[in-house]
């Protein structure tokens, strides 16, 4: 399968909208869960908040993160973003910084069904690190969950899977909790 790659900017909006769908990926998310606090998350997938949040985001410039195409068709997503863009995983205990280090953080993927099990979650996370390097940062992070069976259910999956982390050359940096690591991509000079 062959897949290019772009930033969520203005003019790919409506790529962006038919691949999230009318419920915003996963019932109103829009991408914003790590973003809001959450009294303004939980409000916002009610009443649309969240779509707009994310919106104005792209509308403002901020290219909050990179969309995969299959034959001009929208089919994955990666939100990647400096790590200080998302409030609530400051405020996480299990992902809390784990040191000084200046990060991009992989806060979420999502695969149109289609196209999942096919590979696009590990060459969006390599299309991420290219991003990345592309604006001058060194180290890319995400915070997977590692599945203790062989099947998981999407909607569960937001962060991301250990094994495509690994696969598209993240190492485990360290460990929140027993289903939780924390996995870095260091950008080579």
């Amino acid at each position: 399968m062959s897949l290019t790659f772009h930033p969520l900017t203005p003019d790919r909006w409506a790529d962006f909208e038919k691949l999230f769908g009318t419920r915003g990926a996963c019932g109103g998310c829009w991408c914003q869960y790590w973003r809001r606090t959450p009294g303004q998350f939980k409000a916002g997938k009610a009443n649309g908040g969240n779509r707009k949040a994310m919106r104005k985001l792209v509308n403002d410039d901020a290219v909050p993160g990179i969309l995969a195409y299959s034959e001009d068709r929208p089919v994955g997503w990666c939100a990647v973003a400096p790590r200080e863009s998302y409030p609530s995983l400051a405020r996480s205990r299990v992902l809390k910084a784990a040191d000084d280090q200046p990060v991009w953080s992989v806060s979420c993927l999502f695969v149109d069904k289609s196209h999942r099990g096919k590979g696009v979650s590990v060459e969006l996370l390599r299309a991420a690190v290219r991003f990345v390097a592309g604006r001058g940062g060194k180290i890319v992070e995400g915070y997977p969950v590692e599945p203790k069976t062989d099947s998981m259910p999407a909607p569960f999956a937001w962060t991301g899977i250990a094994s495509a982390f690994l696969c598209a050359g993240f190492h485990e940096h360290r460990r929140g909790s027993p289903s939780r690591p924390i996995m870095r991509c260091e950008i080579a000079k």
